[in-house]
């Protein structure tokens, strides 16, 4: 089980809660923090005081002074109103990350909700309910407004969730699990909208996947490096060291660990002298990207303990203060650096597979074919993957250079986060299959080499490909094949590879 304090959640603990069946628990003295702050929210009401989002209307209604008898009709309005998101649903870890992240924010105990309504919310994440929520309609500022109001709308026994494996309304898996729906009260409704939760925790779900192909593209990288007897002198630790780069130096000797018992690699001068640098430069390349991937993970961690809604009730509601910590732009701009960074393993990858299928390039069978001319082999597995590469440089275009007004001027400057979280997902997912691509050819090159020569970490790891995909014998639909090993990546967890008895990842993380 995991404890929730609103200060200490980590994305280890994410990937817990989120794949490996942790459930969530609040901490007692973050949950008196939070009964304390609604007090002051309830003396707000009873007192009348003018606070936004309170006693007034939200964004441009903001002067539109709220009766103390419509206070719940305001939460209630706020919600299905704003809930205007389209399009398909996030994926389901995606929102049973926003629930969690939504509860340990509201635990920071400066956002004015009672404690049932966290409890609610971490009821729906053990109980495994998970809110239908759109992926389109956030501009990522005044909080993701739209996705999370789809999900405020399941607590009030609104909407639709998954449930169970269907997607159902949220009144069916309520009344199954013995839940009753809550009736916001004062704030309540915003302080659940207010935040970047959307596109945080898409972010999360993409810096889980974007982590496991980092090690993943290693590993494909070392068995390219196999079938085209790369030279392995480029890895030495002197030359990594000599720049400096922590990261550079640590992808540099997971190579050296993984390929270490190879015959099939050689050094310099034996074949030629220098390899392209899309072998060479692994570790400058792979390292840069695992830079930017840590700067995403610390970015993430902050936002993921943040008060993200507004206005922030401090010092037992003496300081009630709108700001503006809904604003995305911190994780817009993280998730943007995350997009360049996991497409550029696609764009070394891809000019790996060119070296592997290209007959001047390699003294390999053209295009791997087992009869060349008659059977086309690979051929078109490169064309497949120079695409998905194109294609992920129009999505790494950032999103956070973009702002459109919104609220009548009032919010007048936007994140656009949520969109970058999006593309980022669909660049990781175009990225698997660039490296599936190459694993496929990988092994087949690896096998007219001599898999008896692989190293023991590339040669299970071959064998479990192969339990996938079938050598090359003859040509046939290829996109099944890149499809099913694309799957095996996703699915593998990745952290149990260490059966291949090489320490491929530095530790515990």
């Amino acid at each position: 089980m995991i404890t929730l304090t609103g200060q200490s959640l980590t994305i280890r603990d994410m990937e817990r809660l989120l794949y490996e069946g942790d459930t969530a628990a609040a901490c007692p003295n973050s949950m008196e923090k939070v009964a304390q702050c609604r007090k002051a929210v309830e003396e707000i009401v009873a007192e009348g005081k003018v606070i936004y989002g309170i006693t007034t209307g939200f964004g441009k209604f903001s002067d539109v002074l709220i009766e103390k008898d419509h206070v719940e009709a305001l939460q209630y309005n706020l919600i299905v109103s704003h809930a205007c998101g389209v399009g398909e649903p996030f994926p389901e870890a995606v929102s049973r990350a926003m629930l969690i992240l939504r509860a340990n924010t509201l635990l920071k105990g400066f956002s004015g909700v009672r404690p049932l309504v966290v409890e609610m919310l971490l009821e729906l994440v053990n109980r495994r309910i998970h809110p239908v929520i759109p992926q389109q309609g956030s501009l990522g500022a005044s909080g993701d407004l739209a996705p999370l109001s789809h999900l405020v709308l399941v607590l009030m026994g609104e909407g639709e969730v998954f449930y169970q494996g269907e997607r159902v309304h949220s009144m069916i898996a309520l009344t199954k699990e013995g839940l009753i729906p809550l009736s916001l009260q004062a704030k309540e409704g915003l302080a659940l909208i207010n935040g970047t939760q959307a596109m945080t925790a898409m972010g999360v779900v993409g810096y889980l996947e974007a982590e496991k192909l980092a090690y993943q593209s290693e590993l494909i990288a070392a068995m390219t490096m196999e079938g085209l007897r790369g030279i392995i002198d480029a890895f030495d630790a002197s030359i990594h060291e000599a720049r400096g780069y922590r990261e550079q130096i640590e992808v540099a000797e997971r190579i050296r660990t993984i390929l270490r018992d190879s015959k099939l690699t050689t050094k310099q001068g034996e074949l030629r002298v220098q390899d392209a640098y899309s072998l060479r430069c692994i570790p400058q390349v792979h390292g840069a990207t695992r830079q930017a991937l840590n700067y995403v993970k610390e970015k993430l961690e902050i936002e993921m303990n943040a008060a993200t809604d507004n206005p922030l009730i401090f010092d037992g509601g003496e300081k009630v203060i709108s700001g503006g910590n809904f604003h995305g732009q911190p994780i817009a701009f993280a998730l943007d650096f995350m997009k360049i960074a996991v497409a550029e393993l696609a764009n070394i990858a891809e000019r790996r597979i060119e070296r592997l299928v290209n007959p001047q390039l390699n003294d390999l069978p053209p295009f791997l074919s087992p009869e060349p001319g008659l059977q086309s082999g690979a051929m078109i597995m490169q064309y497949a993957a120079a695409s998905l590469v194109s294609e992920n440089k129009t999505l790494a275009h950032p999103a956070s250079v973009d702002s459109i007004p919104s609220s009548a001027n009032q919010e007048d400057h936007v994140s656009m986060g949520t969109i970058g979280s999006r593309h980022a997902y669909a660049i990781i997912a175009n990225v698997r299959r660039v490296l599936a691509i190459e694993m496929i050819c990988a092994m087949q090159a690896a096998e007219y080499r001599g898999v008896e020569e692989m190293s023991s970490a590339t040669k299970s790891f071959y064998y479990q490909g192969r339990q996938i995909v079938p050598s090359i014998t003859k040509d046939r639909v290829f996109s099944t094949d890149i499809e099913a090993l694309t799957a095996w990546l996703k699915e593998t967890d990745w952290m149990k590879h260490r059966v291949l008895n090489t320490e491929i990842a530095e530790g515990e993380r």
